[in-house]
């Protein structure tokens, strides 16, 4: 959809965001007037602002976000910017695993710059009947956008057996107890559904020993991300969007992510790598036959990080991690 009319909503502290690693990825995105930038997740503009400035009247910024809450805030501020300053605005619904039909349906050949700032928004994590934080208690929904998605992270707690639930906490978190914490979980169900994060809080504090829980920060912040990322399917959207992406970007074109856990950088990375490298011969093959040329250059071979002066204002960018390629 189209940028509407800026509405009368204020801002409130709910909606205050600070943006990660900004300059870096300002200066990354190498932004210039009559561009195309994509912002393929759009929360409450923090990056678009900035990039929105660069673009100038004769650019175009396409935001997409799945919160309606987050579109309407990052409308409003966007429209906000002087006319004479502001680039056209298209904030459309949906998620960048459907980066392609979106990309289609806003008419455009391709684009010039794109930015991904994966994991959740502050305001999600802040919001506590969204049900995405350990430290409130609320019921198990997790879902990014409840008006297209059906299955919760109660459903998933409630359902999957034992070996099904420590794939999912491990495949999605790394978590040394997934095992441990199915089990307890399937055995405490058994006794009673577990509907909020509060209850789920205490089963994992009863898995995991006291001497692991002593180190890592809060015991629980693994497996409440492996199930967010199984009720939104993270991993499979994050990979159909970085080849959407990829496909779309005019030669020269840049795409910066900017990720904040070991599973989400792990395949930013292994994608980059696959699109630099394409040839598909034999290690022992003197020439290359198959043809396959690469399709990107990688900026980043090792990510960008934020200066401790940013983690010590936004506790929230400590993880973070930026790479960037630009396309061939």
């Amino acid at each position: 959809m189209a940028a509407s009319k800026p509405s009368t909503r204020t801002m409130t502290s709910e909606y205050r965001h600070i943006p990660v690693l900004l300059d870096e990825c300002i200066d990354q995105l190498q932004l210039e007037t009559h561009k195309v930038f994509v912002d393929a997740t759009l929360g409450f503009a923090g990056h678009s602002y900035q990039a929105a400035m660069r673009l100038g009247p004769e650019g175009l910024l396409i935001g997409i976000d799945q919160d309606d809450e987050a579109i309407a805030y990052a409308t409003d501020k966007l429209l906000g910017i002087a006319d004479d300053s502001r680039p056209r605005v298209e904030v459309m619904h949906g998620n960048f695993g459907e980066l392609d039909e979106l990309l289609l349906a806003a008419e455009i050949p391709g684009v010039d710059a794109m930015l991904f700032d994966l994991g959740m928004s502050s305001v999600q994590i802040d919001t506590p009947e969204r049900g995405f934080a350990f430290k409130a208690d609320a019921p198990l929904d997790m879902r990014m956008d409840p008006g297209k998605q059906s299955i919760t992270a109660a459903e998933i707690i409630n359902t999957s057996n034992t070996a099904d639930l420590a794939r999912i906490i491990r495949n999605n978190s790394d978590e040394r107890w997934a095992g441990r914490i199915a089990e307890f979980v399937v055995r405490e169900r058994e006794r009673q559904p577990i509907e909020t994060s509060g209850q789920l809080v205490e089963i994992i504090k009863a898995a995991i020993p006291a001497s692991a829980r002593r180190k890592g920060g809060h015991p629980a912040k693994r497996t409440f991300q492996a199930l967010r990322m199984e009720v939104n399917d993270e991993q499979g959207v994050l990979r159909r969007g970085l080849d959407a992406a990829i496909r779309w970007l005019n030669p020269g074109g840049r795409i910066c992510v900017i990720s904040y856990h070991s599973i989400e950088d792990r395949i930013v990375k292994e994608t980059f790598a696959s699109f630099a490298n394409r040839c598909v011969c034999p290690p022992d093959l003197p020439v290359c036959a198959c043809g396959k040329k690469p399709v990107i250059d990688v900026v980043t071979r090792k990510p960008i990080l934020p200066a401790e002066s940013e983690i010590s204002e936004n506790a929230r960018a400590r993880s973070a991690k930026l790479r960037v390629a630009r396309k061939l």
